[in-house]
């Protein structure tokens, strides 16, 4: 596994969320009213989440498995691993609906939910980030890898 690559989408990661947060709007209304907050809320969602997946398979590949088929499988298969749990697997697969929309549908977005994911769920990233660290770890201090 290239622990440098995982290292520097982990930092992405990072800079996204922070971005997000930085930028979080008060309530819906102001999300819904703002085209620039728009574009750098929903920019920064759907590169958190593109991340995620990127991290994801890298994972899935060092280890030998086969790619998923689809993204949020991505997120089942490191659930399935021991990476994260079923619960955040679950929620990330949700996540992916989201980036799925902002990309190819982009006027079809809902910013009344947009705002309730970042105002409830940005932690699912950040839980991603650090499952994801101490798997790192776990595997780099001389466990066997799972097959």
């Amino acid at each position: 596994m290239d622990q440098q690559v995982i290292d520097q989408k982990l930092e992405s990661l990072r800079r996204c969320l922070l971005r997000i947060e930085s930028k979080q709007p008060f309530d819906a209304h102001q999300l819904s009213d703002d085209f620039d907050l728009q574009d750098i809320i929903s920019l920064n969602l759907t590169r958190a989440v593109q991340m995620a997946v990127d991290i994801g398979a890298h994972i899935a590949a060092s280890q030998n498995r086969p790619g998923p088929a689809t993204m949020g499988e991505t997120f089942e298969q490191l659930s399935q691993m021991g990476v994260i749990t079923a619960v955040l697997a679950t929620q990330l697969k949700k996540s992916v609906g989201f980036r799925n929309i902002a990309v190819h549908n982009y006027s079809a977005i809902n910013w009344q939910v947009v705002h309730a994911i970042i105002a409830g769920h940005l932690q699912d990233f950040t839980d991603f980030a650090q499952a994801v660290m101490r798997w790192q770890s776990s595997n780099t201090q001389g466990e066997q890898p799972q097959a």
